[in-house]
Order: structure tokens, then sequence, then C-alpha cells
């Protein structure tokens, strides 16, 4: 099953060097029934869209509790077992997952980070996601102003070549 584990870069520096995300269990968006369910017009491509940006969404969060981390999005796309994902939703979101496992290196299909060009927009984002979430209309247009900037696309072998932005 295709997951898209939010992180950041120095969370992405961290998978490289140990070779795996983990420990588990580890907090993923995946296309769920309750995500099918949610958007039943959308064909595979667009529900796995939608799972990609709730990842993004969440890569915010883990943002705005790490001041330090560089101001862009990261997703991994990791395929894993399907027994290793559990159903059962950690948060409101329809396609909330949580893999049972650390993930290996090999299965991550792929990498999505936002370009330098996202910076100023995703930082905002980040100050302004803790109010959104708690229903602050100023704020929720602060935070969904992130998306008008779509992630970048890396194979694996890629991901190693933002080695000089990963810790900075």
């Amino acid at each position: 099953m295709r997951v898209y584990l939010p992180s950041t870069l120095p969370g992405l520096a961290d998978v490289l060097a140990k070779g795996e995300a983990g420990p588990a269990p580890l907090d993923g968006y995946a296309v769920t029934p309750a995500l099918r369910e949610a958007y039943a017009s959308g064909d595979d491509e667009e529900l796995e869209y939608v799972a990609m940006l709730a990842a993004a969404r969440q890569s915010l969060r883990l943002l705005d509790a790490d001041p330090d981390a560089p101001r862009r999005r990261v997703v991994l796309a990791v395929d894993v077992p399907d027994a290793q994902v559990g159903w059962q939703a950690y948060d409101d979101d329809p396609a909330a997952v949580t893999v049972s496992a650390e993930v290996p290196l090999k299965a991550v299909a792929s990498g999505h980070v936002d370009g330098l060009e996202a910076v100023t927009d995703v930082a905002a984002a980040a100050d302004a996601i803790a109010a959104a979430d708690a229903g602050d209309d100023d704020a929720s247009f602060t935070a969904d102003s992130a998306e008008a900037h779509e992630l970048a696309w890396y194979a694996t072998q890629e991901l190693q070549y933002l080695d000089g932005e990963l810790g900075s």
C-alpha cells in the first residue's frame, strides 16, 4: 500500500542516515475506505493527491514543532505491506493511517519537497497551523497558502542530493 509520511528536511536527513523511517508506529496518510467515501467522485490519482496533501499539512505541524528546521514541507511516498497499515485514524482526517513497523529506505518510492520559492509561505503557514487547527479562519487562510506551492518530486536516489540542505 502507498502511504505518505510527513517529514521535515532534518527528518529526511535522519531517514537517509539510518536507512529507514522510524521508530514505529508512524503516522501517515493513504487512500483509505474513509477517504474513498469522502471523495466518492475522485479517481485513484486524485485520492492519492489528497492523501499527499494531508501529509504535507502534517509536515507544517512538524515544522511548527521544530523552529530550527528549514521551512520546507517534506513528504515521503512509501510502499508498505497492507498488514502493516492500521485503518483506525488517529485524527479526524479520513486519510490518516498508522504504519506499525519501521519503513526501510528501499520502500521509499519518492520524496516530495518544497522548492526554495515556497519558504516564505511555508514559514507563515507553519506559524499559523496551530491557530488554524483551533478554528481561526485567518490562520486557516494562511496555512492553506502553502498549498499554492506544488511539492517537487524526487526519485529515491535523488534525495541524497538534497544533502546540503538537509541539515541547514
